[in-house]
Parts: C-alpha cells; structure tokens; sequence
C-alpha cells in the first residue's frame, strides 16, 4: 500500500508549507485586524462615556449656578433669610438714608433755582445795557455822519465805532484829548462798554454755578431713589399681612387712620397751648396736613417732605423758614428737649436729616418717608439731635 502512495517531494512538502503559511499569515492579519478594531471600539466607547460625563458634570454645575443665583442673588453668596422683623430694621435705615440724600437734594435744588434766577436777571440787565448802548452808538453816529458832511470824522468816533470794542476800551485814554461835542457821548459809551464786560461776566460765573448745582440735584436724586428702590425690593420679599407689620411697627399711624384724623381733627389755636400766636397757626398748619403723603422734594399744599412741611407750617404764620433741616436748625432760638413747647422745631439723628413740628405731650407731627404720610409720632421714636423755637 505504500508503494501506490505519492512520494512527498521537497516541492510539495514546500507547497504544503506554503499553503500552510498562507492561512497563518492570513489568520494572522485577521486577528490583528480583530485586535484593532475591539481597541478602537473601546476607545470610541470610552470617549463617548467621557463625553457623556462631561454633558453631566456641566448641566449639574449649570443647575447649581443657576440655583445659587436664584436662591442667593448674582454674587452666588447666601443671603440669610430675613425675618419681617429684620426686613424693617432695614428698610428703616434705608429710609432714614433716602431722607438724608432727600435734604440734600433739596439744598442743592435751592442753590440751582438761587443760581438760575441769578442768571435770568443778570441776562435781562445785560440786554438792557447792550439795548442802551446801542442808543448811545446810533447817537454818535448821528455826530459822525454830520462830521462827514462837514468833510471829516474825527479819528475818534473811528475807533469808538469799530466792530472791535475792546480796542477801543483799550485806548479809551485817548478820550482826554478830545475837545468836541462828542467827548461826553464817547464817555459814556466807554462806561457803558466796560459795565457790560463786567455783567456778561458775573452771568459766566452765575452760569457756572447753576451747572454745577443742577450736577449735584441730579447726583443726590439718583442717590436717593436708589435707596427707596432698595427699601422697596426688601418689602416686596414681604408677604401682605408681613409689610402691614412692618408699617405698623414704623410708627403709630396708619394711612387710612391718618387721612381720618386729617377729616376731623380741627384743633381751636386755643386749645395748643403754644406760646405764640405764629406757634398756634403752625401747629393747627400741621394738624390739618395729617394724612397728606410723603413725597421727596414736596414743599405743598398736597404733599411734604419732612422739612418741606415745617416751613409750610410756619410760612402759613408769616415766619420764612429755610429750605433744608440743616439750615433750619439754625432759624429760631436753640431750646432743649426739656423747654420743648408746642410749634418749636424738633430735629433727629446724628446728620439733622429729619425734623417734625412739637405739639405737646412728647408727641409730634412730621412727614416720615415714602409710604408713610404725614402723621402724629413720639419724638422718642428717633435719636434727638436738638430743637429751636421760631419766630
């Protein structure tokens, strides 16, 4: 049987072998191809995993700031939760500090309407003179045109009718040297040029304090609604009943108490017992504003700032009073709390920024703050800074 099987020559053991090899490079390959398509897929799974990670990590941070914001404001730092108690305390203070900026702005607009009144005046004076100057020019060139007729102008009425005045005040020394019926008129003319040089100048400098003074007005006005929006973002965080709580805890009362005593509270003069006529009048003045609302800068007859209502008070008893607390703690006679008397000026807190009409008692009328109208309060409710007494 072995005679009748093949013989193997090299040639076909070499074949075999390289039939042999041919497989094996070929499983071979297939397998590194295998191998690098399970890392690439790992990979790929890994990155996308990664990614996936990734989107988490920003949404949840995402979430987190957003939350800090909601929660805590846009520096991402808690804000304690406020009591109500807490809310009034400050808004108070806020309110005290709008009242502050409040009397500022009241000075400051007194300086601005002082400095533009200043202003219109010395502009109507300026058009005055210049009108009148122009009648002292036509009147010299009257003499000049007669001149000319006559067969010459004087060297003099040259100059004094140049269009460049100030050459002429410049050399206005030469009007000594003129001899003619014109040397009176020329004088004049000098004169009325160098009045209006001064008065143009006085209107610069008014002019200039008037900007300046409107600056400061628009700087306190931002300065205070700034601290009513903030006193007013405080009480929203309030529920209804939690800001009735804080206004009555502000001080006894309320609005719709207040506009009732306004209605029927109609005190005799006789019945204050204040020491003058004028303090009776400014009282029985403060009595019937009860009820009136607060409002920045108000002076009357339908709202007060807390300075705007003492002066309406004693103006309506003939005594002017300044515009400010600052200036009228100073307008009227200095008492102390223990001489109080009904109509004296009482004043409070360190910087004089609040002041309330006395009317006996401890007690006291003033215009508080924005929300607040004009009311009866204890003096004791505020830090006493003194009192003078009008009049």
């Amino acid at each position: 049987m072995a005679s009748h099987s093949p013989a193997r020559t090299p040639a076909h053991r070499k074949k075999r072998t390289g039939s042999a090899t041919g497989p094996a490079e070929s499983d071979s390959t297939t397998g590194s191809t295998r191998t690098t398509s399970t890392t690439s897929s790992t990979r790929s799974t890994r990155a996308t995993r990664g990614a996936r990670t990734t989107v988490r990590i920003s949404v949840t941070l995402a979430l987190a700031s957003a939350a800090s914001v909601s929660l805590f404001g846009e520096t991402g730092y808690a804000d304690p939760q406020l009591t109500p108690a807490q809310v009034g305390t400050k808004v108070a203070a806020l309110y005290q500090q709008a009242e502050q900026a409040t009397e500022d702005y009241d000075g400051a607009k007194v300086q601005a309407d002082t400095a533009s009144a200043a202003v219109a005046a010395l502009q109507n004076e300026l058009a005055r003179k210049t009108a009148t100057l122009n009648s002292t020019r036509d009147a010299l060139g009257g003499i000049a045109a007669a001149q000319y007729r006559s067969g010459g102008i004087d060297p003099l009425l040259q100059l004094a009718l140049s269009s460049d005045p100030d050459s002429y005040l410049a050399r206005a020394s030469y009007l000594n040297q003129a001899g003619t019926q014109q040397s009176a008129a020329l004088a004049q003319l000098a004169a009325q040029q160098q009045d209006i040089a001064r008065t143009r100048a006085q209107a610069t400098d008014r002019l200039a304090d008037l900007r300046a003074a409107q600056a400061k007005v628009a700087d306190h006005k931002r300065t205070l609604q700034a601290k009513l929006a903030a006193a007013q973002a405080l009480l929203a965080r309030l529920t209804t009943a939690q800001r009735a709580a804080v206004a009555a805890s502000d001080g006894p009362g309320s609005p719709a108490g207040a506009s009732a005593a306004r209605d029927t509270v109609r005190v005799p003069l006789a019945a204050i017992g204040a020491p003058s006529p004028r303090a009776a009048q400014a009282v029985a003045f403060a009595y019937r504003a009860l009820g009136l609302p607060y409002v920045w800068g108000s002076t009357g007859p339908n709202a007060y700032d807390c300075s705007g209502l003492t002066q309406a008070a004693w103006r309506s008893a003939g005594v002017s009073l300044p515009r400010t607390t600052y200036t009228q703690i100073n307008a009227g006679t200095r008492v102390s709390r223990s001489e109080l008397q009904p109509g004296d000026l009482v004043f409070f807190y360190s910087g004089v920024s609040h002041v309330g009409l006395y009317i006996g008692g401890g007690n006291m009328i003033h215009a508080p703050h924005p929300g607040s109208p004009v009311r009866i309060a204890p003096i004791s409710e505020m830090p006493f800074a003194g009192a003078v007494r009008p009049g």
